[in-house]
């Protein structure tokens, strides 16, 4: 095997995560790009057809699964969709979540609990139901954040407890499924990309951040689904355990 073709995904069977928007789509378009056929999973039908409708439009294939991942039966659901589908799952693409932004002594039971059952719970749903399935050689990247590593002047406890908990699950899932199921568990912790959350973000926030991003813009979606494949193409096949951090170099300021 060539050093280019360890970066090929073909024919792989990828499911996606909080896919109807956002760097879902990036997600799903860039892997369809790449040649994999993909699983779209979200709670939004007609934004999920948006989505399928890309993927085609670039001469990949999806399967469109409606999906409450804080629900370990939708979970498991998924997974057995995409098995009756494609008949395997090589990669799993957990990115589905949600953020507010309370003050902590204003956070309520349930907006904290909300936050933590998609972005904590909903993963570890999705990542339990896929290694049941996967094979040796599959791989799970969890989308965590930054601010799961460090802040960025907003009340966000709930986003950035739940993201950083990511990357202790992404590990004990590494070093759990390694040796014995072959399957490979890292997280990428995105910077500042426009999402449905940064769309939230006050005005001008994003702006004020400007002296903290080293590159001096915010990242390009695609370049988020290029980290992405390489975590999920036998090029990246020495790695696991790991919290890959793409943020222009905010973490470091």
């Amino acid at each position: 095997m060539s050093v280019l073709d360890r970066f090929r995904i073909d024919d792989k069977v990828v499911i996606v995560t909080g896919a109807s928007s956002g760097l879902g789509v990036a997600f799903a378009k860039g892997f369809a790009e790449a040649g994999a056929r993909v699983v779209l999973a979200a709670r939004r039908p007609d934004r999920l057809e948006q989505t399928a409708s890309l993927v085609e439009s670039v001469g990949g294939t999806a399967l469109s699964v409606v999906t409450d991942i804080s629900q370990p039966d939708q979970a498991t659901a998924l997974v057995e969709a995409a098995m009756a589908e494609f008949g395997q799952v090589d990669v799993l693409i957990n990115n589905a979540g949600v953020g507010t932004a309370v003050p902590a002594t204003r956070e309520t039971p349930d907006e904290f609990r909300a936050v933590v059952d998609i972005n904590l719970n909903g993963s570890y749903w999705a990542a339990q139901a896929a290694g049941r399935v996967m094979q040796p050689g599959s791989s799970i990247i969890n989308i965590s954040s930054i601010l799961g590593i460090t802040t960025a002047g907003l009340p966000q406890a709930a986003y950035s407890a739940s993201k950083a908990a990511i990357s202790g699950l992404t590990r004990d899932l590494a070093q759990q499924w390694g040796s014995r199921k072959g399957i490979r568990v890292n997280a990428i912790a995105p910077g500042f990309f426009k999402s449905e959350m940064t769309d939230t973000y006050p005005d001008g926030y994003l702006q004020a951040m400007g002296p903290r991003l080293v590159l001096s813009r915010t990242g390009d979606p695609e370049e988020l689904a290029a980290t992405a494949i390489w975590l999920a193409s036998p090029a990246s096949g020495y790695v696991t355990g790991q919290t890959i951090v793409v943020d222009g170099g905010v973490s470091i300021t």
